[in-house]
């Protein structure tokens, strides 16, 4: 039985797209290369963010206000506020840098298909980039972990 790691599934063919790309165009670039999200790098290759279609969906959808009560005169909000704020701000977003996510996990070429399931599962990331000597190599995705579950048994 062969054990996989991150080298061994990752696409090696990386689609990035730029922060100031709009959210159209990154859309198009989407459906035009059959992925459904990309590393963003900056202007240095630096990894920056992550923007899948989901974030591109979400800019559809309802944002609820947060839960508050008032006492004394005083407004408490009984969540934070932030998480309203990027959400506002994902929505009316026009730019990648507005609607990707910043707090992006990688993975080494050495990651195991364990440890790979493990960080999918448990932080609910669909895309993991593989990152080496502080440079994005490839990308491993839902379909390349199936493929190696299929391969390993």
């Amino acid at each position: 039985m062969k054990k996989f790691k991150a080298s061994d599934i990752m696409t090696k063919e990386i689609f990035s797209v730029q922060p100031d790309m709009t959210v159209k165009a990154v859309a198009q670039f989407f459906l035009q290369n059959n992925i459904s999200g990309a590393p963003v790098l900056d202007d240095h290759a630096a990894l920056v963010g992550i923007v899948t279609e989901g974030d591109v969906i979400f800019r559809d959808a309802t944002v609820h206000a947060p839960t508050m009560i008032t006492l004394f005169d005083a407004i408490i909000y009984l969540e934070g506020t932030q998480k309203h704020e990027q959400e506002l701000k994902k929505i009316i977003g026009g730019k990648v840098e507005d609607i990707m996510s910043k707090d992006v996990v990688t993975i080494s070429p050495e990651a195991d298909l364990q440890e790979m399931a493990t960080i999918m599962h448990e932080k609910k990331k669909h895309l993991l980039p593989v990152v080496e000597s502080g440079k994005v190599v490839g990308i491993v995705g839902k379909a390349d972990m199936v493929r190696a579950i299929i391969q390993e048994e």
